[in-house]
């Protein structure tokens, strides 16, 4: 009976895990759009990042003070570390990145990012290795977000340091997922999620030097359109889903979990039609049935290899 129960358990945590990975992938992919909207309002890339993740930073430092500090200080560099990969490098990278080369070669470039997370658990755990099936499966998706990303037009060009800064950008977010891996045996989600926050704002702010803000706070509370935007982007891209995202991980591994991220475009995609009024054009069908394929065929091919051991 205990067994029983601990399987029931478990297929539960796992289906918490995977309902979490998608609300987190739904909050992404609008906030591509409302990232939009505040840029074409004029504000400035790290103005965005640090009023959105400042926010998050406030809200759970009021719900969840329970201590200041890590264990030690190798667990508080490894805290930094999420705050740089996971906020000012991730962030700033990409959008730095947009200056120098093609969106189309950013969006597919940081798409890499589940890739780079299967290449690299594959190297430091042998636990969570991916099988053949994974690896097909993951590579039908990003095939499928090439087609939903070109959806509009095919335009690829090698603009070096652009795309060197946009895969920058999806190594970090692959090197957060397997650090987050190993401090959540450790701390809980909002301890991590708090930490990332607070050291992801830290590392951004020399970069106003730089960009110098746009608006003052009293500007930016006083504008619907802005504060709208600010607060979908604190509360919801950034303090909800990351707080989901450190237990999805937790709950399906961080393989499992970055794979979910093949599905972001989709979202973006159907957020940009509904709200910017951007057509679908046939390759985009295609790439959206791919990335579903490619999700589906992957899990499928890894449970029947896992029964078949």
């Amino acid at each position: 009976m205990p067994r029983t129960g601990n399987k029931l358990y478990s297929n539960k945590s796992q289906v918490l895990g995977h309902l979490g990975a998608l609300v987190c992938i739904t909050m992404w992919g609008i906030s591509f759009v409302s990232t939009k909207v505040l840029l074409n309002a004029g504000m400035q890339p790290v103005e965005i990042y640090i009023y959105r993740f400042t926010l998050a930073y406030i809200i759970i430092l009021l719900l969840k003070r329970t201590r200041l500090f890590s264990n030690n200080w190798r667990d508080e560099g490894l805290l930094v570390l999420c705050g740089m990969l996971a906020g000012s490098i991730y962030f700033l990278a990409e959008n730095f990145a947009l200056r120098y080369t093609l969106v189309s070669n950013v969006s597919l470039l940081t798409s890499t990012s589940p890739l780079i997370t299967t290449m690299l658990v594959g190297l430091w755990y042998r636990s969570e290795r991916p099988g053949s099936g994974m690896i097909a499966g993951s590579l039908i998706a990003f095939t499928g977000v090439g087609c939903v990303i070109f959806n509009s037009s095919f335009n690829l060009e090698i603009r070096p340091l652009g795309d060197i800064l946009a895969l920058a950008g999806a190594f970090s977010w692959a090197l957060y997922s397997l650090i987050l891996k190993k401090l959540n045996a450790v701390y809980d989600a909002w301890f991590i999620s708090r930490k990332t926050f607070f050291y992801g704002v830290l590392t951004a702010l020399p970069f106003l030097t730089v960009e110098p803000p746009k608006y003052n706070i009293v500007e930016v509370v006083t504008n619907g359109e802005l504060v709208g935007n600010l607060l979908f982007l604190g509360i919801g891209a950034s303090l909800v889903a990351y707080l989901l995202w450190a237990e999805t991980v937790k709950k399906v591994g961080a393989l499992k979990a970055n794979n979910y991220m093949y599905l972001q475009p989709i979202i973006t995609l159907v957020v940009s039609v509904v709200f910017l009024g951007e057509n679908v054009s046939i390759i985009g069908y295609i790439g959206c049935g791919l990335i579903l394929c490619g999700l589906w065929l992957g899990d499928w091919l890894t449970r029947r290899q896992a029964m078949n051991r």
